[in-house]
């Protein structure tokens, strides 16, 4: 009798191993090619998810604005700003943006042909109380939009980081066929290399909804100004003017002779008349105060995503129709939601919350997928230690950089602030030159970071006291002082750990 056991056939699988490979491959060198202006405008994007109670925390003694408000405020706060910006010489455009996701109400106007504008805050009634000066917050924001470039280039490189990073959550999920089934599994005990991949791939798979969404929609906003041009080209014979009044509506014509300011109130009632639940988000006014005035009117009704819908007027209060943001066509609405999308400036704190969170989440994947590289050309005897420190550097720096450019805003002038950012980061660089490997300069910098960190809330403290009339000053400090403590924890944990090792020996 043939005591012969058929050998079974090998379960097929989804995936090709040559194809893996390739994505692998592919995978590693997109991470590689994009990973330092990646991992920065991840983490820039992380603190931009808060930025409106960062620029509440510089400017604690400034007026909160809360709820819905009323035609005659924003028709009061509307007047108020023409009337300043007459005085500086800068009536031309003119933006007020109401409380709905920052509790201040914004009065902003601007003169393109003398370059003078101005930012102020309004109170409840609106009146201007005071400038703006939110240099900190203006610094990360520039860090995370276009990397402090000029702003139209600027913006189309972090666009095709957008795009990098999409591409690469792509290939890292075609390159990993298990991640899924693998979705909880984390080694411990092992070597460091495997648990940073285990952690690596598991926030990956986490995450990656909020991934894909702010990947796309930050390459979207990045490659807005590209998408028109091809969109000008392609359906209206390279007429960018008319491809731009499509998607942002129309546009205030040259006739300059003196006409009224606007009656924003009366508008806004109009558009109340038809959605009652509809509250004020914004207004622009190109060319305020002339015959071809044009406004845009922000209202928002309860139940949308967009931050609101625009309601298009003449300067004598005739409507022009509305941009579709909230029930418009699939192209309109999707316009719509790229910007609350990507920010999470939608829903609440509890929305927020886990944007930082998620947003967090990514800055690791990111900085853990270029040491992963790194080990495991250690393990393969092809050590790269200059480039460990370099990466190094690079990722534990920004901690730094970020703080010292928080503390210096308080002191020193907006125009400083990149500058300082740049030097600290270089001087990490430097770091990296004379300490002997990765792992005693991330040690350093992490106790840099977490010490830079209690300097910007000590400084805070100093300049506005311990009264500060915001209350979200001190939340902010409290959250700052919690990232100080959790990115110095490591640390805390291998000096007790020396310390066991050295009593047992002893």
């Amino acid at each position: 009798m043939d005591q012969r056991v058929e050998a079974k056939p090998k379960k097929r699988q989804f995936l090709p191993p040559e194809f893996v490979r390739a994505m692998l491959a592919g995978h590693s060198a997109l991470g590689l090619a994009f990973a330092a202006l990646i991992f920065i405008v991840c983490l820039s994007g992380t603190v931009c998810v808060f930025i409106n109670e960062l620029q509440r925390w510089e400017q604690p003694d400034a007026p909160v604005v809360t709820g819905a408000l009323s035609p005659d405020v924003v028709g009061a706060a509307v007047q108020a700003g023409y009337a300043q910006a007459v005085a500086e010489k800068a009536a031309h455009d003119m933006f007020v943006m109401g409380p709905g996701v920052s509790a201040r109400l914004y009065v902003n106007y601007h003169d393109h042909e003398t370059g003078v504008d101005g930012s102020w805050l309004a109170d409840a009634d609106g009146r201007l109380v005071t400038r703006v000066k939110a240099p900190f917050s203006d610094f990360v924001g520039g860090l995370h939009m276009n990397l402090h470039l000029p702003r139209t280039w600027g913006r189309m490189l972090v666009g095709l980081i957008g795009v990098a990073l999409l591409s690469s959550l792509i290939s890292g999920l075609l390159s990993h066929p298990r991640i899924f089934k693998d979705a909880f599994a984390l080694r411990r005990g092992g070597s460091k290399r495997l648990q940073e991949a285990d952690l690596h791939n598991r926030l990956g798979v986490w995450g990656l909804p909020f991934h894909v969404v702010v990947s796309l929609s930050g390459a979207l906003l990045g490659l807005s100004t590209l998408i028109v041009g091809v969109l000008a080209m392609a359906a209206y014979d390279g007429d960018s003017d008319a491809a731009f009044s499509v998607i942002l509506g129309p546009r205030a014509t040259a006739e300059e002779a003196t006409a009224p300011v606007p009656d924003v109130a009366a508008m806004m009632r109009q558009v109340q008349a038809a959605k009652p639940a509809a509250q004020f988000t914004s207004v622009q006014i190109d060319h305020v105060g002339r015959a071809g005035q044009v406004v845009h009117l922000g209202m928002r009704t309860p139940g949308h995503v967009a931050l609101g819908n625009t309601y298009y007027f003449k300067g004598d209060g005739t409507p022009l129709g509305d941009g579709g943001l909230e029930t418009g066509g699939v192209g309109q609405q999707i316009l719509g939601v790229l910007q609350p999308l990507h920010f999470g400036w939608f829903g609440g704190y509890p929305i927020k919350i886990a944007y930082g969170v998620l947003g967090l989440a990514l800055t690791i994947i990111t900085h853990t997928g270029v040491t992963i590289w790194l080990a495991r050309r250690r393990d393969k005897g092809r050590p790269a230690p200059g480039w460990e420190k370099v990466w190094a550097a690079v990722g534990w720096g920004q901690p730094v950089a970020i703080a010292a450019s928080a503390i210096a805003a308080l002191y020193v002038n907006a125009s400083f602030l990149l500058g300082i950012y740049l030097a600290v980061v270089f001087a990490a660089l430097l770091l990296a030159a004379v300490l002997p490997n990765a792992g005693v300069l991330e040690r350093v910098l992490r106790l840099l970071g977490s010490l830079a960190m209690i300097g910007a809330v000590g400084a805070h403290v100093a300049t506005w006291g311990i009264g500060a009339v915001d209350p979200m000053a001190w939340i902010v400090n409290g959250v700052i002082v919690a990232a100080a403590i959790c990115l110095a924890y490591p640390l805390a944990r291998a000096v007790r750990g020396s310390a066991l090792v050295s009593a047992a020996d002893s």
